[in-house]
This record gives structure tokens, sequence and C-alpha cells, in this order.
């Protein structure tokens, strides 16, 4: 089986993660546009009947169309891990910071949406390195937050979001 290297973590020290602190990734565009089969998925798997996501005539009047659920956005990008004659996603840009540390775990995520995003939209992201904490000392364990902020387009360039990720990645302590 072929290994995917495009998930492996970089390794380094907190100096050369430092040097990456305003690196933007290249944009990433999805695949395929903002779906209304996708958008009345999700809210049936959640239970929302809000009719934004079920009836198209009123969401075209408020919205412009089917409106597609906050809780879908970084999965408009998600790439399909196999296409035929595909290649291989990149590595988001969280992976490819240098610093010490095993795992990470996602510490916080705080998303402002700027204007809708409905059906037949296709996004593109990009992804910039905001900061890198000290070395801290958790419960977890000891690593660094490590600050993304990525900001999401529609078609036309008009950006529709924006989102600021904090992960916590680390060397897991021993059980004591």
């Amino acid at each position: 089986m072929d290994s995917d290297l495009s998930y492996q973590l970089a390794f380094g020290t907190y100096e050369d993660a430092l040097r990456m602190v305003g690196a933007a990734s290249e944009p990433r565009t999805a695949v395929n546009p903002v779906s209304g089969a996708r958008i009345q998925l999700y809210a049936s798997m959640i239970h929302d009947g809000n009719r934004s996501y079920w009836d198209p005539e009123f969401a075209r009047q408020q919205w412009g169309g089917l409106l597609a659920p906050p809780g879908l956005l970084m999965g408009w990008l998600i790439p399909p891990p196999w296409e035929p004659g595909g290649r291989r996603p990149a590595a988001s840009l969280i992976l490819r910071v240098p610093l010490p540390g095993t795992t990470f775990i996602n510490a916080a995520n705080d998303v402002e949406f700027t204007e809708p995003i409905v059906e037949g939209d296709v996004l593109t992201s990009i992804e910039e390195l905001v900061s890198v904490s000290p070395e801290k000392q958790t419960r977890l364990g000891t690593g660094h937050f490590i600050e993304t902020l990525e900001t999401y387009r529609r078609q036309d360039g008009t950006v529709v979001a924006r989102s600021r990720n904090t992960l916590f990645r680390f060397t897991p302590a021993n059980p004591a």
C-alpha cells in the first residue's frame, strides 16, 4: 500500500517555526461547487428544518440560492482522498510547521461569515500561519499552540468567511 506522505508532520525547532509565521498556502479550490444535495443531506443528518436549506424559492429570494449551513464550511474544500489520474492533496499548512511534538489536538476555532454561501458557489481558500506560541506545559503534554487564519472566497473573489484555528502540537505526557 502506498503511504500518504501529504499528511505527515514536519519536525524542527521553535525557531524554525517562527520563521514560517506569515507564510501562506497556495490557494485551494473546491473540486465541486456547493451543492443543494449536500446541503439537504447535512440538514437532514442534524434534523435542521431551516427553510433556507430546504425551500429553493424562499432561499433564492432571501440569499440567492439554497444556503450552505455554517457547519459545512470546511467540508466544501476537503479534497477526495483519491481520484483517477489525480494528484494527492497538498498537506495543510499547519502540518508543515516544523516543531517538536508527535501529535496535535484542535484547541479553538472561530469562524466569521461575511457573505452567504449558496448552492453553485465554488470556494477557494488560503491558509496563513498567524502565530506559534513559546513552549507550554499542559496536562496533555509539552508543546506549542499554532494559530492559522483561513480565508474563503467565492468564484468572484468576494471573501465569504474567515476561520481562525488554534491547534496544540505536543508530545503526550507520560501517564502518572
